[in-house]
């Protein structure tokens, strides 16, 4: 089966030729945690789950959030199929700076045991919402210094005192839709 796989060191991407059976992904990281993300269309992007922990090289594929290398597949009807992007244009979307606030957060919560991708469900307007803390990351990004640096100072103070980091992410994720509101 074709693949691609996205280098983390040199934001390189290669064609990859793979035979797929039941683990070929988890044999692929050597992880039995994998993330699975459907953020390019028709095709799919595995990620090791430990990569965050890991600390592990970040950058973006389009808007995208992505740590260490990803293997990526082309996706029917949640199966996996040949890849169906060229590798050229998959080099294309990816956007290897990534910026002061994305590094202090991830440096953050590698400490932690949150997920980047892993959701939550918050309502709004009377709708429920899937959400995650890649999501939360993103809109913190995109808001003032002032509010960054407050994101950023609280969620240094969960990650030390042992509390729990999703359940912040969740709160702040609340904030963020109740702003977007107004």
């Amino acid at each position: 089966m074709q693949a691609l796989k996205i280098d983390a060191q040199n934001k390189k991407v290669e064609t990859l030729d793979i035979a797929m059976s039941a683990n070929t992904v988890y044999s692929f990281f050597s992880s039995i945690l994998i993330d699975e993300l459907p953020s390019l269309r028709e095709h799919v992007i595995y990620t090791d789950a430990n990569a965050l922990s890991e600390q592990k090289e970040p950058y973006f594929v389009g808007e995208q959030l992505l740590l260490g290398d990803a293997l990526i597949l082309g996706r029917e009807d949640f199966n996996d199929t040949d890849v169906k992007i060229k590798a050229e244009e998959l080099e294309s979307l990816i956007i290897k700076e990534v910026n002061a606030f994305y590094k202090r957060a991830l440096s953050t919560l590698a400490q932690s045991d949150a997920n980047l991708y892993r959701t939550f469900t918050l309502e709004s307007r009377g709708e429920n919402i899937e959400l995650n803390a890649e999501w939360v990351l993103y809109t913190f990004n995109i808001a003032d210094e002032r509010t960054q640096e407050y994101f950023l100072t609280e969620l240094e103070k969960v990650v030390k005192s042992d509390e729990n980091v999703m359940k912040f992410l969740e709160k702040m994720a609340g904030l963020a839709l109740k702003a977007s509101q107004n």
